[in-house]
């Protein structure tokens, strides 16, 4: 037996007890996880060597991405740099930015027209054509490891595309392929299901059916009729997804973005969401991925509240994800910038702030999708905020239509019956950049450009790791031509997934420009992050009462250092008392002496104040 072999057999036999118990638990089926096993060694036998050797290098360093010096930004490939070989040219700039972790928005095949954004995958294994090949994939994490840049991709394990090779053959009758997906031949199921699961998209994809009248069936689709969920009661299904991952493991993939994950079991008469037997899937893709690469992260994405949230970490004895998606306070943070009351946001800082340590979050102020309203309406209610008009306020704010807004964005999925609606826009348009370029009304800029770094600065003082979602560290504002492509013009999340503008990526030097004056701005603060240690992920954080509404304070220990970041929210001039915190402190972005206990904070303004 050589070496790769014994290290392969450590691996499964911690994990092997365990991984067996819970896969005989869903499925009872012996001669398919011996089929599992077989698999995994030959993924680990065809593994890369430097990726090995990657992976040897994280084990023996489990909190190597829990430092202060991880960054993130996300984007599309072709906004981006029009490929895979654009994005590899680019990578100079990336570093430019500071950013060592990129998320690579969906690249697998997808049909034209019926993709949702790359998230209808009619192929694991193979990369949209206009992107490039796996083979330009390999190239590109290649080139990444090299500048010590992670590579992040979507893992689409919900469901497939109608167009993917197993939808196929289920439309054409192969009862092996249908029993991969939920296929009813009338509508008592359905119906019962649609009794206790809630719509995803009630407006532009009402239902968690469609019917097929050439199939003569009914099929499960959560999110869009052209994504058929797939059935993981099978083990079929289970085992040929965990090799499809396996394989984009191997191409060089440092994080594994689980899409949806809190759907992917069904369970008649629940809602199917959250249910026991999706974590039973993540631990297990876990084990799995310790027994293959362990030195892969992975990040879950669910959309919901912290109590629903944390459960995907696991625990200490069985984890499950590494890190997870802090959208709650992402929607809490714009309700602020909107109402310019730290309430609420200051309570949802504080439960995040007493979850273990090892609990990772991934902050970010704008992404590719959509931002819903998913507050906290039992706390607002307290203070006179009824549900159904908080939300309008915040759609009409964000529009510019209310609350002295300087926002600019569209509605997503509105809703005339409930009201309810999401909101899309750029950073910088909702902070005011596009308004104030529109008017060429300098003052309103220099406005703008402030509230977009004071929020970039909160951000980074957030427990965890910041991501950046491309163009906001220029300033890049709503882009309307999808309006011109048949494909988008019916989903307003284009507007915020514009080309990135490489002609105002040319300015970032110049700070008479509004992209000099941000990507100047981010990179004082990304450099101050990354050499203050309080910044590590692990750090005590805690928030402080200001005595102003509109005023927040967190602060962050770590190893005898203390730094307080404040941050107004409004547009007025405001003082910050700090409770119970004094002595004399430094604002480490302009190097002067404050104390720490009335503290003058501009319109729109922001300190990091290092306690001596």
């Amino acid at each position: 037996m050589g070496k790769e072999d014994n290290i392969f057999l450590k691996r499964l036999e911690r994990h092997h007890d365990e991984l067996r118990w819970l896969y005989m638990e869903l499925y009872d089926n012996d001669s398919m996880f011996a089929e599992l096993g077989d698999n995994l060694r030959q993924f680990f036998l065809e593994r890369d060597k430097e990726l090995k050797q990657s992976d040897e290098k994280r084990v023996s360093d489990p909190g190597w991405y829990r430092q202060n010096d991880m960054l993130g930004m996300m984007f599309y490939i072709d906004n981006f740099a029009g490929n895979m070989k654009g994005v590899q040219s680019k990578l100079d700039y990336i570093q430019q930015c500071n950013v060592n972790y990129i998320h690579l928005m969906p690249f697998l095949d997808t049909p034209k027209g019926r993709s949702d954004g790359g998230y209808a995958v009619s192929d694991f294994r193979k990369v949209q054509e206009k992107l490039g090949s796996m083979e330009d994939l390999d190239c590109l994490t290649a080139a990444c490891h090299k500048k010590g840049i992670n590579v992040c991709m979507d893992f689409v394990m919900n469901h497939t595309s109608e167009d993917h090779e197993w939808a196929k053959r289920a439309r054409q009758g192969d009862g092996e392929y249908m029993s991969r997906y939920f296929f009813y031949d009338n509508a008592a199921i359905p119906q019962q299901y649609e009794k206790t699961v809630p719509q995803v998209f009630p407006t532009t994809a009402p239902g968690n059916f469609t019917w097929l009248p050439d199939a003569e069936h009914y099929v499960m689709t959560t999110f869009y009729p052209y994504q058929w969920d797939l059935n993981y009661r099978n083990p079929r299904v289970f085992n040929e997804m965990m090799y499809n991952f396996l394989y984009l493991a191997n191409r060089g993939i440092d994080i594994i973005r689980i899409d949806a994950v809190p759907y992917i079991w069904k369970e008649l008469n629940t809602p199917c969401r959250n249910l026991k037997q999706v974590h039973t899937i993540v631990r297990m893709m876990r084990m799995i991925s310790e027994i293959v690469c362990p030195g892969v992260l992975l990040l879950g994405e669910v959309v919901m509240e912290p109590e629903k949230v944390t459960p995907y970490f696991g625990t200490v004895e069985k984890p499950e994800c590494h890190m997870l998606y802090n959208v709650t306070t992402m929607a809490t943070t714009w309700h602020t910038v909107a109402t310019r009351d730290v309430k609420l946001l200051k309570k949802q800082l504080d439960i995040v702030s007493a979850l273990p340590k090892d609990y990772v979050f991934l902050n970010y102020l704008r992404c590719h999708d959509d931002i819903g309203w998913g507050l906290d309406y039992a706390a607002l209610k307290m203070d006179g905020m009824e549900e159904r008009a908080h939300k309008k306020y915040l759609n009409d704010y964000f529009q510019g239509y209310d609350g002295g807004s300087c926002s600019r964005g569209e509605l997503y999925n509105a809703d005339p019956v409930t009201g309810d609606a999401r909101f899309c826009g750029t950073t910088a348009s909702m902070c005011g950049v596009e308004k104030a370029g529109f008017e060429g009304n300098t003052a309103a800029m220099e406005k703008a450009v402030k509230m977009d770094l004071m929020l970039h600065a909160y951000m980074f003082m957030q427990s965890g790791i910041p991501v950046l979602y491309s163009g906001d560290e220029i300033g890049q504002v709503n882009d309307y031509h999808y309006k011109e492509d048949a494909d988008k013009a019916a989903d307003s999340r284009y507007i915020h997934r514009g080309p990135m503008n490489w002609k105002l990526a040319e300015n970032i030097s110049d700070t008479d420009t509004v992209e000099g004056m941000i990507f100047q701005g981010l990179k004082k603060l990304e450099h101050i992050r990354k050499a203050e240690k309080a910044f590590v992920s692990y750090a005590d954080t805690w928030t402080v009462d200001t005595g102003d509404k509109s005023v927040l304070c967190i602060g962050r220990y770590q190893d005898g250092e203390t730094i307080y970041g404040v941050f107004n929210f409004s547009e007025f001039d405001k003082t910050a008392w700090l409770d119970g915190v004094g002595g004399d402190a430094i604002d480490l972005i302009s190097g002067d002496k404050k104390k720490l206990a009335e503290v003058n904070v501009p319109a729109c303004g922001y300190y990091y104040l290092k306690k001596k």
